[in-house]
């Protein structure tokens, strides 16, 4: 269980959407520093300008797994990682630009969440622990066919993050996978979910919840919760479950 106060965060896309809010919310609730991480430093300007010097930018790109390396050697006071960044692509299986689009989607929503999990653990472990956050999505649950590459990167990603979680427990650092539905974002209004969307608000105020209460699945906005009150028997009893231990 994590307390925010005091705290350093890393979070990646923090220029826009739901980074974006993660970073206001989490230094209204106390936290110390906060990495606010993009491809483009310069798109950081305006949060910088609006929240302060305890934003501190720093170039990460999922694609370049370099760029990752170099963060996680410069920000080794970390304490919790929330890795927000990700691709949605509009694409069926029958999409001629589909099999594309998938590989795209891997390298950064599952690839990206592999590498740093790697560069960031030995981080999290000489700081104590804390936490590793991924966002996810409920797609990973349930593929939407006009997004089906998007919802199969996705599932990916879900699948890496339960690991993450048995491995990472061992050296104290709880791991948290975020499934938001539609939440009002340029990611969402591009894909044609505006009408849908809810704030991203809930998103961050989900997050800081289940760092308290030590909870591995969060469901924020309504179709997340819909879909977590069917699913949460098998997440406890399977997901969640040491069925490795006799």
């Amino acid at each position: 269980m994590e307390t925010i106060n005091g705290r350093s965060i890393l979070v990646t896309g923090a220029n826009r959407g739901i980074g974006k809010t993660i970073v206001e919310e989490f230094l209204h609730a106390g936290a110390r520093k906060i990495y606010a991480a993009a491809r483009d430093l310069e798109s950081l300007n305006p949060l910088i300008a609006a929240l302060g010097e305890r934003i501190v930018p720093l170039h990460i790109d999922l694609n370049r797994p370099e760029s990752i390396i170099a963060a996680a050697d410069s920000a080794r006071d970390v304490e919790i990682v929330i890795n927000n960044a990700g691709i949605l692509k509009v694409m069926s299986p029958l999409s001629e630009g589909a099999v594309d689009a998938l590989q795209a989607e891997m390298e950064v929503n599952v690839y990206g969440l592999i590498r740093v999990a790697q560069a960031f653990a030995p981080v999290l472990k000489a700081n104590g622990g804390g936490a590793l956050v991924q966002l996810n999505s409920v797609a990973s649950m349930k593929n939407f066919a006009d997004f089906a590459t998007y919802s199969a990167s996705k599932a990916a990603a879900y699948s890496i993050t339960q690991a993450l979680r048995d491995k990472l427990r061992e050296q104290g650092t709880q791991v948290i996978s975020v499934h938001p539905g539609p939440i009002a974002t340029d990611m969402a209004q591009g894909a044609g979910l505006g009408e849908i969307a809810e704030p991203a608000v809930l998103v961050s105020q989900a997050i800081l919840a289940a760092l308290q209460t030590g909870g591995f699945h969060v469901f924020p906005d309504t179709m997340a919760k819909q879909i977590a009150e069917a699913y949460e028997s098998f997440a406890t009893n399977i997901v969640e479950a040491d069925l490795m231990a006799g």
